[in-house]
């Protein structure tokens, strides 16, 4: 370029503003080929020149791919390669990391000049590095087949887009790394939730054969009860390797499969249940599960001690809360019932234990026919407002 005075600020104060537009696109772009080539459109247009092209750096084959360009044919994009040695501009400046001006190839004595660009009859280039701190990538470079001059001040705009290009190609190899690392431990996640739920579907298995084998009634009632826990906590980690986010279950979708679950060894009464279609972590799902598993086991038990009847499980989002209702419409709980000193029996000391696991507190309001127990917790998981 031979402009001089104002007409000198003129292109100087165009190419800043398109390198100052190409820095937003930079920052914000999410594909490497795409940056490439808007970067070789801008860095033409804010140099006037016809040919423009980023190269990257192919270290097995010691050579420069002409990866995104301007002015090129389609034989040339993505498929030519120039030289990396020393003795190409483009191989120059890769390895020694300085911008190369070469204004008259044609008496060019410093270095060769590419097949490709002598094809192309090109009269004039410059070639700046574009690297981060992986090391470089490769380079970008501008040619012209018609007379003038590229200048030092165009070295500093193009140094300029190398820079931009050299980070953001860094930023999308690093997000692109940890979507992978992601990808693998969710992976990863999902098989050890799957792996443990086949390996507590085995145990449940090997209690029921063990109930079956038991001459004691009471060892065998212990032993359904623990196979009955046990498959609750399976379904967490069923749930778990399912859901498309990672340590995180739908609370609907658990809580009609485990209903369904507990229906099967209960054909004489009616399970219903209907809950709100909210996220909750494993750490808080498990105790739930367990919760819901021994009310509902319970009532199976004691509410219709005649015949079959209805159980409902209903757990709604309050806001913060998490509220919880099993319910029947059976004969209820004793007069002289006590919830603060229900801790007899094996099952009620279960459901305290579990309700001050999940920070909740525990209710049976007399209201009604049947049993109704009531928990309120806090809720804990995506759905969850911060």
């Amino acid at each position: 370029m031979n402009e001089s005075g104002p007409a000198d600020l003129t292109t100087r104060l165009r190419q800043q503003a398109i390198l100052s537009e190409f820095g937003v696109e930079a920052l914000r772009g999410d594909e490497i080929d795409r940056l490439l080539q808007r970067a070789t459109e801008l860095c033409a247009e804010g140099m006037s020149a016809e040919f423009c092209k980023a190269l990257e750096y192919r270290r097995g084959e010691d050579s420069l791919l002409v990866r995104a360009g301007i002015g090129w044919g389609p034989d040339v994009i993505g498929k030519a390669r120039i030289g990396a040695d020393l003795a190409s501009p483009a191989g120059f400046a890769l390895k020694t990391g300085r911008p190369v001006i070469s204004n008259h190839l044609e008496n060019e004595t410093r270095f060769r000049t590419p097949q490709l660009m002598a094809e192309h009859g090109i009269r004039r280039a410059i070639n700046v590095l574009i690297e981060n701190r992986d090391g470089a990538f490769g380079v970008l470079e501008v040619d012209d087949t018609r007379e003038g001059m590229f200048e030092e001040a165009d070295i500093a705009f193009m140094q300029g887009f190398a820079n931009l290009l050299g980070g953001a190609i860094e930023r999308l190899r690093t997000e692109g790394l940890l979507r992978a690392a992601l990808v693998r431990q969710d992976l990863f996640a999902r098989e050890m939730s799957h792996r443990v739920k086949n390996s507590l579907t085995i145990v449940a298995s090997l209690l029921a054969l063990q109930a079956k084998a038991s001459e004691s009634e009471d060892v065998r009632n212990a032993l359904i009860d623990a196979r009955s826990r046990v498959e609750a906590i399976a379904g967490v980690h069923d749930q778990l390797w399912r859901h498309a986010e990672p340590g995180v279950i739908d609370l609907a979708l658990f809580l009609e499969t485990l209903t369904a679950n507990l229906q099967s060894g209960a054909p004489h009464h009616r399970l219903l249940c209907k809950a709100d279609p909210v996220q909750v972590t494993a750490d808080q799902a498990v105790p739930l599960g367990l919760l819901v598993n021994e009310l509902v086991t319970n009532a199976i038990k004691y509410a219709y001690p005649q015949a079959g009847g209805e159980i409902r499980i209903r757990a709604e989002h309050a806001g913060e809360r998490l509220v919880l209702d099993v319910a029947d419409d059976g004969i209820g709980l004793p007069s002289e019932f006590d919830i603060t000193r229900a801790s007899r029996s094996l099952g009620m000391r279960v459901i305290a234990n579990l309700t001050r696991q999940l920070g909740g507190s525990l209710t049976v309001p007399r209201a009604g026919q049947g049993a109704r127990f009531h928990v309120d917790m806090p809720m804990v998981g995506s759905d969850a407002p911060p």
